[in-house]
């Protein structure tokens, strides 16, 4: 048998072996809540965002005290015998003087600001002095700090003495801690507490003890900030609160505010009358109230609904929903306010901004605590949102004044330069380089970006 030839073995290079898509296993985080986070945190690290959180946050909950000073006054007024938009438009005025103040305030340098110190303090003692003069000073609500400026206008000067005091001691310390004599405890109390105990005094003749608190807690902001010492501090503590504890015992009306917190039942002789219905509004609104104009407290239940109690108000309209809203947008502002003490090299801005923040911070608690019930009636308005020309005057020139210093950090500055920068006739500037509609970047030799 012939055997048969072995086949030929093929010389052709075998077949690359088919490429399977495999699934590539998830990355850590990526589109969860680490990523999501990430994000905020370099969104809440940017440079502007202290800038942006100061300017929207105060002009959202100016615009949202507007709607709800209209909604909360017009049965006040129709009582008065008013129109039912005569507190409003009056407020608009306020708040349009007051954009204009916030506009010049924020264009200022630190230096005009400075400038500025001495003679509003000047001013501010002057008028504060001019009230207690018979015939001079007009009195509401049993409390004597009001100038009539002719017809239905009438100006508070201790609410300027909030700005003088923090604009005042804010140049101060920057000077004594530039001498680097803030070291020595008559540096940092002299003159600084002497001034602020005087304003105090003014304050404290008219009996507008709730004022006296804010700018206690501006002149301790202040101190806190300057790196008072601990026993220091404590002293200068316990005594305000041994005189404030003095002023509350000699004075029935004080003593009865006091008795209302906490309490359910308007009381003997309905002491507790506001503070108890204050309570009612809030607990009738539910999680989103009862509808924009649709109080009832405001029927004459709640007394002062546009000016000390419009938290209150706002609670029954616009529901839980409303009132946590506006606690986000002071929590906001606080913050901002706060990190742009924290990251600036300027002492004068630091004690500025830390005394701004303190201001309002502290106003505001003041308020919502008397209307939820924890904390007496002081008889101050929520800041930038309740009803009053005097208040919302400084207030908002102050929050000016955090704009500029927010817009003043370099890294800031750097990048609202970059972003107000404009083609011209349609042209993009030279060495820029267009990402999309809004951002543009500089060319760099090495082609990164």
């Amino acid at each position: 048998m012939t055997a048969r030839p072995a086949k030929a073995v093929s010389r052709r290079p075998p077949r690359p072996a088919r490429r399977t898509s495999a699934v590539r296993p998830p990355r850590a985080g990526r589109g969860g809540p680490r990523r999501l986070y990430s994000r905020v945190r370099r969104a809440w690290d940017r440079p502007l965002t202290a800038y942006y959180l100061i300017l929207g946050g105060s002009l959202l909950i100016t615009v949202l005290g507007l709607v709800m000073v209209y909604s909360a006054s017009q049965i006040k007024a129709l009582q008065s015998g008013l129109a039912p938009s005569y507190f409003f438009r009056k407020q608009l005025l306020a708040a349009a003087i007051g954009g204009v103040l916030l506009l010049a305030a924020s264009r200022m340098t630190a230096k005009l600001h400075r400038a500025m110190a001495y003679p509003l303090l000047a001013v501010s003692v002057f008028l504060m002095c001019l009230v207690q003069i018979p015939g001079i000073g007009v009195a509401v609500n049993g409390n004597r700090n009001w100038l009539s400026l002719g017809g239905p206008f009438q100006m508070q000067p201790s609410e300027f003495g909030k700005l003088a005091l923090v604009l005042w001691g804010a140049d101060l310390l920057a000077r004594k801690q530039e001498r680097k004599l803030l070291t020595q405890w008559k540096h940092l109390l002299v003159p600084l507490v002497p001034v602020a105990f005087l304003l105090l005094g003014l304050i404290m003749l008219g009996g507008d003890m709730g004022t006296a608190i804010i700018l206690t807690a501006v002149l301790f902001g202040l101190l806190w900030l300057a790196g008072a010492p601990t026993r220091l501090f404590t002293g200068v503590l316990g005594g305000a609160v041994a005189i404030g504890a003095l002023l509350i015992l000699t004075s029935a009306n004080r003593m009865s505010r006091l008795a209302c917190i906490g309490a359910t039942d308007p009381g003997p002789g309905d002491q507790c009358w506001q503070a108890v219905h204050g309570i009612y509004a809030l607990a009738s609104g539910g999680f989103f109230g009862s509808g924009l104009g649709a109080s009832m407290e405001k029927w004459g239940e709640l007394p002062e609904p546009h000016t000390d109690f419009i938290f209150a108000i706002t609670g029954e309209e616009l529901g839980l929903a409303g009132t946590l809203s506006v606690l986000a947008l002071f929590a906001a502002l606080g913050y901002a306010g706060i990190r742009v003490a924290g990251r600036t090299e300027d002492p004068f801005v630091r004690y500025a901004a830390g005394g701004v923040t303190t201001w309002v911070m502290a106003q505001a608690m003041i308020n919502m605590g008397a209307v939820l019930g924890l904390l007496p009636i002081a008889g101050v308005p929520l800041p930038l949102f309740s009803y009053g020309g005097s208040a919302l005057l400084p207030t908002m020139f102050a929050i000016g004044l955090l704009i500029a210093f927010a817009r003043d950090e370099p890294a800031a500055r750097a990048a609202l330069a970059l972003a107000t920068r404009k083609p011209v006739f349609g042209r993009k500037p030279a060495g820029v380089r267009w990402k999309t509609m809004r951002r543009r970047v500089a060319r760099r030799p090495s082609g990164e970006r």
